[in-house]
């Protein structure tokens, strides 16, 4: 299905970050960002140009090509592994920002996922994840057709335990991200640290917080 999606001319999701990465990007510490199921690379090539040094998983090598592709065209580097997530091992305590921007999985491989992500981020390191609850299926303008794959925050507080959410929320928002994300979508929301601080998070600790 997804090398079928990306092998389309265009970018199937569009080639600008999400909006709620760009939005909370700075809240990740200086060091490595890893990109969990990337396809075409708009939001790693966004945060390689910020100065990270990011990696992009996804299973297609369709969608990996492009996300090489774009980094050429913008002037930056990004390293792409291909992997479903299911059989990639997210490496303990190296990650300063993991990014899951709507990686919907089956629940048993989420909630797999989400324990490595806990365990792969240093200590002050941020995930940032967005992705569409089971609610998204009343509104039909994006993600999974099943609402088992779709997330909901009280489950991800549970599957994320160990993190400390500094945004935890469900909205709904106009989601304009190419040809497959476009309306009004019902959305999750999630900054969450891992204990302990660093030097850059430290700058943005005085924000608002919501929960």
């Amino acid at each position: 299905m997804w090398d079928e999606r990306y092998a389309e001319s265009d970018y199937a999701y569009g080639t600008a970050p999400n909006d709620f990465l760009r939005e909370q990007a700075g809240r990740i510490p200086a060091g490595p960002v890893l990109c969990l199921a990337e396809g075409e690379g708009r939001n790693a090539v966004w945060l390689a140009e910020q100065g990270y040094a990011v990696t992009a998983v996804d299973q297609s090598a369709v969608g990996l090509a492009k996300a090489r592709r774009l980094a050429a065209e913008r002037g930056v580097r990004i390293e792409t592994l291909r992997s479903d997530l299911a059989h990639y091992q997210i490496m303990p305590d190296a990650w300063s920002g993991i990014v899951s921007i709507f990686a919907h999985v089956p629940p048993e491989l989420r909630r797999l996922v989400h324990r490595q992500v806990v365990a792969g981020l240093r200590p002050g390191g941020v995930l940032i994840l967005e992705a569409y609850t089971p609610e998204q299926l009343r509104f039909g303008t994006g993600g999974p057709p099943e609402a088992a794959l779709n997330m909901a925050l009280e489950a991800l507080h549970q599957e994320l335990a160990g993190l400390d959410f500094e945004i935890g929320r469900e909205i709904v928002r106009e989601v304009v991200e190419g040809r497959y994300h476009t309306g009004e979508g019902h959305v999750v929301q999630i900054v969450a640290r891992r204990h302990g601080d660093s030097p850059r998070a430290s700058s943005v600790a005085s924000r608002t917080r919501a929960a």
